[in-house]
């Protein structure tokens, strides 16, 4: 009666409307009923539950044809579709735990026969219906159902699984204000693995990872859809997640993160890209979803040592692309005051109060935070400026990156050691190093001009201001190194750089003078940066492996402030470290060698021989522990001199400390 496909529009209304009545009947009936028992296997909810979606499906169609509300009888107002769907919610609203399955199981076979997923509109509606009925408890079981039929769809269209996803992600929404339990990272894995899986077959172009003539051939262009959508999925759910579920769910995302290799394996595909690049990218989109409008109090706490090494060791890769989401990661997790999009164009404000930045004072937490990860931040951020690949999207981040370090974590050392890796960012363009193009050149002049206008307004010291404006009569003479003819459009550059005068560079004896003055570390600010070279520059793939690294360790003597005692900077070349880690294995080749040795000795020689060694060894320590009684506990001498002993050697006769006389200077 449900199904009723009656040619005369009225008559066979009536029969769905009967047909639903009576289904709406026997769920009412299973409250108190034996049956009750019995409605929920699947035999009977293969039946009850099309029947109902097939008159949800055909809402459109009623609602096109039926007469208006005006015309029709109060009784006739309510159509097949609607009472099905008061019927629906009424059967989920007492599904029990235990039915929960054998209910949602129906509903997914019915979209995947009448191909719903497409379209996704119906799919949604459906399960939005059911998310609202069910119980709150309950919502885990679906996302968990949802799950599995993805999994198990695994190798349909691209536009099936990505309805699926939709899908997914709507009821996660829901689901997230009542009970999503241990689901949570089930779902993001399952989630990753799609996106994984989906990247492959874009690669391959078939399911099967090789092309054949019955292989059904992959639209690339959907996959990349499907992409999109897992990854709009990941950061809709994680954004309605408490705090320390989604510091859980960044962790696992970055774990998933191929890390970066001189030996990394290259997969190529149909497009020629590399598998693990694409699944970096892809894994950072994801991860930058759902760090974005993260709000953290602390920074420990937000970036964990373990997630920010993996993090900044990404950054340090060729691609340009992966580069800036790092940055743009970074940025999310910081900025915890909505200041980021003031920062979205890098320029020269000659008065930063138009911006209406929120700032608070640094806490504990993030002083703490600086004092173990500042340099390590730092250093990436100098490597980063170095990049010849950078275009302006990189140095708008790079600036966004500096200013909100400075907002949100600076105190008075964070603000002298941005100053100094700004300055020597500047010195990398100067001096040019690295042959970085044109561009580059002036972009590190432009972007150190703006920040320094920037700080020099936050630090609100008069000398520093004047000597950054006096700077800034590049306008005139050297516009190409300023922001506003750089980021733009069509630069304005010069062709020769080599030449610049010095009163155009931001001088760093001059801002240490006046910062100084001001209570500044002199000291340190008149040090150049120079950042410590790691063992994740050469993950970076940019050094060869015969290249001679250079550091300059220096050691500064925090007791002394005086310059002339500080130790003089160590010099380390690549044949220094070589011959260490020569020295070591051989150091340790004795140490194995040695004991080999020892264990055959034991394992093979006689036992009187082991029995002498072990007596010798014995005796010996006995000897050197009689010396050492002796040294420690010879008695005091006697203040009544000396007796003879039996065979005339002479004897310390001891008297007890309480009995010796002390002469009268002696003060207790």
């Amino acid at each position: 009666m449900c199904h009723s496909s009656h040619d005369d529009l009225e008559i066979k209304t009536k029969i769905r409307m009967s047909g639903i009545k009576g289904l709406q009947g026997v769920v009412r009936k299973t409250v108190n009923d034996e049956l009750q028992a019995n409605i929920w296997d699947p035999q009977h909810m293969d039946k009850i539950v099309p029947s109902l979606l097939f008159n949800l499906q055909h809402v459109e169609e009623a609602e096109s044809r039926s007469p208006s509300p005006l015309q029709a009888p109060e009784k006739e107002k309510e159509s097949p579709a609607e009472l099905a769907e008061r019927c629906l919610r009424e059967l989920l609203g007492r599904a029990a735990f235990g039915n929960i399955k054998n209910a949602i199981k129906p509903v997914l076979i019915h979209l995947d026969n009448h191909s719903l997923w497409e379209p996704k509109v119906f799919a949604i509606r459906c399960f939005k219906i059911i998310m609202y009925s069910i119980q709150p408890q309950h919502s885990h079981l679906v996302i968990q159902q949802l799950l599995g039929h993805l999994d198990a769809n695994s190798r349909s269209a691209a536009t099936v699984r990505a309805g699926i996803v939709e899908v997914l992600s709507e009821a996660a929404v829901i689901a997230a204000t009542g009970s999503v339990g241990p689901t949570v990272l089930e779902m993001f894995n399952t989630l990753l693995r799609q996106l994984r899986l989906s990247i492959d077959y874009a690669l391959t172009g078939s399911y099967d990872g090789a092309v054949s003539l019955g292989t059904k051939i992959i639209k690339e262009h959907e996959e990349r859809m499907f992409q999109e959508a897992v990854i709009k999925t990941v950061g809709s759910f994680a954004s309605t997640l408490p705090t320390y579920q989604r510091s859980e769910v960044i962790l696992f995302i970055m774990s998933k993160v191929p890390r970066p290799s001189l030996h990394q394996a290259v997969d190529t595909g149909r497009t020629g890209e590399n598998r693990n690049r694409l699944t970096q990218i892809m894994l950072l989109k994801s991860l930058l979803q759902v760090s974005t409008g993260f709000q953290c109090n602390n920074m420990m706490s937000a970036l964990p040592s373990n997630f920010l090494d993996r993090l900044l060791s990404t950054a340090l890769m060729e691609d340009a692309e992966i580069r800036l989401f790092v940055l743009e990661i970074l940025i999310s997790f910081i900025d915890r005051h909505g200041n980021r999009h003031k920062f979205s164009t890098i320029s020269t404000l000659s008065d930063i109060s138009v911006l209406k930045l929120k700032v608070d004072k640094c806490s504990r937490q993030d002083t703490v935070f600086m004092k173990k990860h500042s340099q390590q931040l730092y250093r990436h951020i100098y490597l980063s400026c170095k990049e010849e690949t950078n275009v302006q999207k990189h140095y708008e981040a790079l600036y966004g990156l500096l200013a909100l370090i400075s907002i949100e974590l600076a105190n008075e050392e964070v603000v002298v050691d941005l100053i100094r890796l700004v300055l020597a960012v500047q010195d990398v363009a100067q001096v040019n190093e690295e042959n970085l193009p044109v561009y580059n050149r002036c972009a590190l002049y432009a972007l150190g001009a703006a920040y320094l206008n920037l700080i020099s307004q936050l630090t609100t010291v008069p000398a520093f201001c004047q000597h950054i404006h006096e700077v800034e009569t590049r306008k005139k003479e050297a516009p190409y190194m300023l922001p506003e003819d750089v980021f733009v459009e069509r630069p304005r550059l010069s062709q020769n750089l080599d030449g610049v005068v010095i009163e155009l560079l931001f001088r760093q004896s001059k801002i240490s003078e006046v910062l100084g003055g001001s209570g500044y570390n002199s000291d340190r600010l008149c040090l150049p940066y120079i950042p410590q070279l790691t063992d994740e520059d050469r993950l970076s793939k940019r050094r060869s492996i015969g290249e001679t690294i250079s550091l300059q360790v220096e050691v500064e003597s925090r007791n002394s402030p005086e310059k002339e005692e500080r130790v003089p900077a160590e010099e380390i070349t690549y044949e220094t470290l070589k011959k260490a880690i020569v020295d070591s294995v051989a150091v340790e080749e004795q140490e194995r060698e040695r004991r080999r040795q020892v264990v055959e000795k034991f394992q093979k020689a006689p036992f009187e021989e082991i029995a002498a060694h072990c007596g010798a060894r014995a005796s010996l320590l006995q000897s050197k522990l009689n010396q050492i009684f002796e040294i420690t506990i010879r008695p005091p001498p006697s203040p009544s001199g000396t007796i003879t002993a039996a065979y005339g050697q002479p004897q310390n006769h001891s008297i007890p400390v309480y009995e010796m006389k002390f002469p009268d200077l002696c003060v207790y």
